[in-house]
């Protein structure tokens, strides 16, 4: 069997966005921290995994959140990727990309998420018990590093911003050399090179 061919991939996948059958796009992202895949639906990305989660889970989260039909396709994320490209490869000093935070299925950490987005920008961090309190929720620290490591959407929610109020740096779905490769691109950590 032969196997279809990059253009005509594109060419189905412009047509299924275009007709409104798909429900959600990916695509592949090299970049300095690894691989990305990127999976963005009609509101905007609503998932961003890092090379070590496998593909196939990753897109099940997405289909049972978002639909079944998803596509693949570079040119229909052009944008999107070109945004994630140059803000990791330092060019950019803000990452203004629409998201939809329909897999962070609880209210409380869709709240987290938001906060975190909306308060605490680049080169700055906050501790988990202070982005608890500007959430409401003072004494809710925990939950708050729950909402941060099932953020479906790292780097553009930043919860690598978000630090332990004991020191260091802490975890992070991505690893945390990923973490502090962050936090350095952004001014909040002295570069280690």
């Amino acid at each position: 069997m032969t196997p279809l061919s990059d253009t005509f991939l594109e060419t189905l996948a412009a047509a299924a966005v275009r007709e409104g059958v798909a429900d959600a796009v990916f695509t592949r992202l090299r970049s300095p921290l690894g691989r990305l895949l990127v999976v963005q639906g009609e509101r905007g990305i609503v998932r961003i995994g890092f090379e070590e989660e496998p593909e196939d889970h990753l897109l099940a989260e997405v289909a049972s959140g978002v639909g079944p039909r998803i596509v693949a396709s570079d040119r229909q994320l052009e944008t999107t990727r070109d945004a994630l490209s140059a803000y990791l490869e330092g060019e950019g000093e803000t990452l203004a990309l629409p998201f939809d935070l329909r897999l962070a299925r609880a209210p409380f950490r869709r709240e987290v998420l938001e906060t975190l987005q909306r308060e605490v920008g680049r080169g700055q961090v906050i501790t988990y018990g202070a982005l608890a309190a500007r959430s409401g929720h003072p004494r809710a620290h925990r939950a708050v590093g729950t909402a941060c490591a099932r953020n479906p959407v790292p780097i553009v929610v930043p919860c690598h911003r978000v630090l332990p109020s004991s020191g260091g740096v802490g975890s992070y779905g991505g690893g945390p050399a990923r973490k502090v490769a962050l936090l350095e691109l952004e001014g909040a950590l002295p570069s280690s090179a």
